[in-house]
């Protein structure tokens, strides 16, 4: 009998042992960002490989709800969500747990085997303080300019197509603004093995209780709920989880009429952009599934990598500022930036695989031979180029040898732009820039006035350029050859190319140069650049948008008759609730009148300041203060910054806050709770 037990033991150890060998590790591409250097703003994007075990890996679905107030909202998640169910499916056959979430669905769930799983689950063990609340903001966010406005809900459908769907919802029994009530059917649940949960302290048991370390957040919508809800990425990241996000199984609340005015689809970029710098990395979906990562049906964006690798000019600021303010409706960016330490390494050139349009603006750098390569393999491929600038000397060390195992390109300036540079005239010397009449129905001149406009710097000595080139504008120092300072070349490869010799930082100020670089960048991609819409410069009085500005300010109050609008969000304890006075103070300057308002509700202004209404704060959560500047404007509409005080305790609101002008009472709230509308830069909490 004992050798019969013995027998049975080591079968079981066996068996365990098979069992977790033919468990096969997840492999994955974690995208993350880093920035370039201390305060710099620019941002690597990079990659690194990790392996997860699947029995340590869960899966949380947000939110994939079987309706939305957003009729596109709808269209773009059923697109994605039969993609969604065959990652769950795969995962969960691997051993990695999956937690369904829907928010506000449990009672739809009270009787179902995965809901009753997520409820009888034992742990013991510590359960961080305030999982069970929305996340607004994490630490690492606390510096970060948050990439758009979200205040209006996101809603992006057409007003005729939004009633007539706003009707169906009603007809159907739903609420058209929470309309609601379970899961997408899409989406498979096992009632054998998964979990479902809308709780953030009920998810923390299950991941603690299976011993998971690793998270994929999938879902929707990436900038609210994804997250900040109680099991979103950021509570999850800041309580010490192995997180990441699915970037191609996610969608933005963003109205692409709302700042920054891009398209949907660039929305989402930025937001996971801002996720893989402050919050944590993402992945995609082809690493579990092994075919392409999904893409929206109707994102038919070029994709543009931009490669600044020179430190002359500073291109590595005015052309990301130029790419957000111009190129957003219709282009997919990527930035790509010279390592600070090593002039030769350009962190991120390999996605030049995948691009279909590359502006340079390098100088005198080499590579290693095999980035090198891939920058040939592009350009022999026929794709198209843009380069302004030292891009036509962008590979060349001036006869020197490039480092053991670098390469040079010297004839990259002849072979890919037909350009013949040999220097430059003085830096005093100033040149005037005339575009070629010609040429004056090409479509690279489309909206550039003929009248000739200064250039900001010294005047390239390019002539002759090589046949198959189109010059477009050309400059004249006094008493010196006319040099051309714009043209397209036809390559032997049979691309093409557009280079420009303009791109000192006083040239992005001449709105002929930003109209001319813009108008190329279409052309290169196989756009009409007649499409193309030059970004409107806007003070900040005029803007029409929501800016950001510090409070109490110095000297930035604008000059206006009309009302100055401010607004911040604060995260108020319960048990500041809970006191028996809640005061705003304003802390405005001299003369000038104040009104407030707090989640819409406005507040009455007593001798020691606003008294809160204690009904309509939001306790452990995001509350909306608004304050309404009027009379005269000095320096600044603060002679302090405004407190929030509670019995003893105060907290100061200095910082950033959202500034606009305007008569417009809605001003005075958001269209949805602040939890969703607002964004990380004007969060203020204890």
């Amino acid at each position: 009998m004992k050798t019969f037990y013995k027998l049975a033991a080591c079968l079981s150890l066996i068996l365990i042992s098979t069992t977790s060998l033919s468990a096969k590790d997840l492999d994955l591409q974690l995208r993350y960002q880093q920035e370039t250097g201390k305060d710099t703003g620019r941002f690597h994007r990079l990659q690194r490989s990790e392996s997860w075990k699947p029995s340590e890996t869960a899966i949380i679905v947000c939110d994939v709800w079987d309706y939305h107030h957003c009729l596109n909202a709808v269209k773009r998640l059923e697109q994605f969500a039969p993609r969604l169910d065959q990652l769950l499916k795969t995962a969960r056959a691997e051993g990695v747990t999956i937690i369904h979430a829907p928010s506000d669905c449990m009672p739809a769930y009270q009787k179902h085997p995965a809901r009753k799983r997520a409820m009888q689950v034992t742990f013991d063990g510590p359960v961080p303080d305030g999982i069970e609340n929305w996340c607004s903001k994490i630490p690492a966010e606390e510096r970060a300019v948050y990439p758009l406005d979200q205040s209006d809900g996101g809603e992006d459908d057409d007003p005729e197509e939004h009633a007539a769907w706003a009707k169906k919802l009603k007809d159907l029994g739903r609420n058209p603004a929470l309309p609601w009530k379970s899961q997408s059917p899409v989406i498979t649940v096992d009632s054998e093995r998964d979990f479902i949960s809308d709780k953030g302290d009920e998810v923390w048991r299950i991941l603690e209780s299976r011993g998971i370390k690793n998270v994929m957040l999938v879902g929707v919508h990436t900038n609210m709920c994804v997250l900040g809800r109680p099991f979103g990425l950021r509570q999850l990241k800041q309580n010490g989880k192995n997180v990441v996000l699915v970037r191609d199984l996610t969608d933005t609340m963003y109205n692409p009429q709302r700042w920054p005015y891009v398209s949907h689809f660039t929305g989402n970029d930025l937001i996971i952009s801002h996720i893989e710098k402050y919050v944590c990395p993402t992945i995609t979906s082809d690493q579990l599934l092994g075919d392409q990562a999904f893409v929206f049906k109707e994102d038919k964006r070029p994709h543009l990598l931009i490669v600044m690798a020179e430190a002359e000019y500073e291109t590595n600021i005015s052309l990301p500022k130029f790419a957000a303010e111009n190129l957003g409706k219709h282009f997919r960016v990527s930035l790509i930036y010279a390592d600070e330490k090593d002039r030769n390494l350009i962190p991120g050139i390999e996605k030049i695989n995948d691009a279909d349009v590359v502006l340079f603006s390098v100088r005198r750098r080499v590579l290693p031979a095999k980035e090198m390569q891939a920058i040939r393999k592009y350009v022999k491929a026929g794709k198209p180029v843009v380069g302004i600038r030292t891009a036509s000397h962008a590979f060349s060390l001036r006869g020197k040898e490039p480092p053991a195992g670098y390469a040079d390109w010297t004839e990259f300036d002849a072979y890919v732009f037909g350009g013949n540079y040999k220097g430059h005239h003085a830096n005093d010397l100033k040149s005037m820039v005339t575009i070629n009449p010609a040429q004056k129905q090409n479509p690279i001149l489309d909206g550039i006035s003929d009248k000739p406009f200064p250039q900001a710097y010294s005047l390239y000595e390019v002539s002759p350029l090589a046949k198959g080139t189109t010059v477009l504008m050309t400059a004249e120092i006094p008493g010196k050859p006319v040099e051309p300072v714009a043209w397209t070349f036809q390559r032997k490869d049979g691309g093409k190319s557009f280079y420009t010799s303009l791109g000192h930082p006083g040239d992005f100020k001449q709105p002929e140069f930003v109209r001319l670089l813009t108008n190329s960048i279409y052309w290169a991609a196989g756009l009409d650049p007649a499409n193309v819409k030059v970004s409107q410069k806007v003070s900040l009085n005029d803007a029409p948008h929501w800016s950001v500005v510090e409070v109490p300010g110095n000297g930035s109050t604008v000059k206006t008759d009309q009302g100055r609008w401010y607004r911040c969000v604060v995260r108020i304890p319960e048990a500041w609730k809970a006191g028996k006075t809640l005061l705003l103070t304003a802390g405005n300057a001299d003369n000038t009148q104040v009104r407030a308002w707090l989640n819409g509700t406005p507040l009455k202004s007593t001798e020691k300041g606003f008294q809160l209404d204690r009904q309509a704060v939001y306790g452990n959560d995001a509350n909306l203060i608004v304050l309404q500047v009027t009379g005269p404007a000095g320096e600044t509409d603060f002679a302090s910054a405004p407190r929030l005080i509670s019995g003893q305790s105060a907290l100061p609101l200095a910082g950033r806050w959202q500034y606009r002008t305007g008569e417009d009472s809605a001003f005075a709230n958001m269209p949805l709770p602040a939890k969703f509308g607002t964004v990380t830069d004007i969060v203020f909490q204890p």
